[in-house]
């Protein structure tokens, strides 16, 4: 049945709102509490692949399906379900071209620049990356988030200097401040995010005097739930580091509020630390292990 422009209007009105829930939702409960809204916004939005028929559609309805797949994308990534979401960051890019949305095909790079880093990808990450920036400059917000992607994958290949280098661009290019240029969906990029990704590079560094102070500001600062995936990290770096009595007070902290975490990948952080600490070779003091032992016994099993 061929759609009228009011039809058209509706699915693209939707398809936006229920994007916007599923942000809602991600960011006060978790991606693990988005999945059942997830798979009903699956039930209810058409396939514009499934029958060929994408190419036929008008432009709004392919944006606006582009932005649903790319919030897909980043919720089934953080749930722990890196696979589907990679099927996910496909289609979005596929839409996104399709309907010349060209700030959310940026958005869905930058996603996918970011899992593969986590699948150990780095090469792929920083291609992922290279296919952001046009013709013109990146506004500020944007170009802060290219230099994390690109600092991350690069401190994963071992290229220290540059990945200090390109962390360090991040954080001017983001005190340059927002601009009527930036696209809404930039609003999550604030200090606190950039200072975490700095901890983030600096421990993946082993430079453990510059990561700690930085993801602690991080942890601790209020924000959207995925976040506390700095928390994990800070907790992984205080250990690497040696600071036993920062790394028990921080694990018996998280011990009760772990169920809680709707992030599966800073559960599997938390439980690799754990897991990684408790199979170690002893010199961590009995405080710190019983205390890891108490989180590792708080965490739900990989998969719950």
């Amino acid at each position: 049945m061929r759609s009228t422009p009011a039809d058209r209007h509706d699915l693209a009105a939707a398809a936006r709102s229920a994007a916007g829930r599923l942000v809602a939702i991600d960011a006060a409960r978790g991606a693990v509490a988005a999945l059942p809204a997830l798979r009903a916004a699956a039930r209810r939005f058409p396939d514009p692949f499934a029958t060929g028929g994408a190419h036929r559609w008008d432009g709004d309805r392919l944006a606006a399906l582009a932005e649903l797949y790319e919030v897909t994308g980043w919720i089934l990534f953080d749930a722990g379900r890196p696979r589907h979401a990679l099927r996910a960051n496909r289609r979005a890019l596929a839409l996104a071209h399709l309907s010349g949305d060209r700030w959310t095909a940026r958005l869905v790079l930058l996603n996918d620049s970011m899992l593969m880093s986590h699948l150990g990808r780095p090469r792929a990450a920083l291609e992922d990356a290279a296919r952001v920036p046009g013709a013109r400059r990146l506004p500020a917000l944007v170009d802060s988030l290219v230099l994390i992607r690109r600092a991350h994958a690069v401190a994963a290949l071992g290229g220290e200097r540059e990945a200090v280098r390109l962390i360090s661009r991040a954080e001017s290019r983001f005190l340059d401040g927002a601009s009527a240029y930036d696209p809404p969906w930039a609003w999550w990029i604030d200090h606190h995010e950039v200072l975490g990704h700095r901890g983030w590079v600096m421990a993946r560094l082993g430079r453990w005097d510059e990561a700690l102070p930085l993801l602690h500001r991080a942890a601790t600062a209020p924000g959207p739930s995925y976040r506390r995936l700095f928390t994990a990290h800070l907790l992984d770096s205080l250990v690497r580091a040696g600071a036993w009595r920062e790394a028990e007070r921080l694990a018996d902290d998280l011990a009760p509020r772990v169920a809680g975490i709707g992030s599966a990948r800073t559960l599997g952080a938390l439980r690799a630390t754990a897991t990684a600490l408790l199979r170690g070779d002893g010199r961590p003091p009995a405080a710190l292990r019983e205390a890891v032992g108490r989180l590792r016994e708080a965490l739900p099993a990989a998969g719950e």
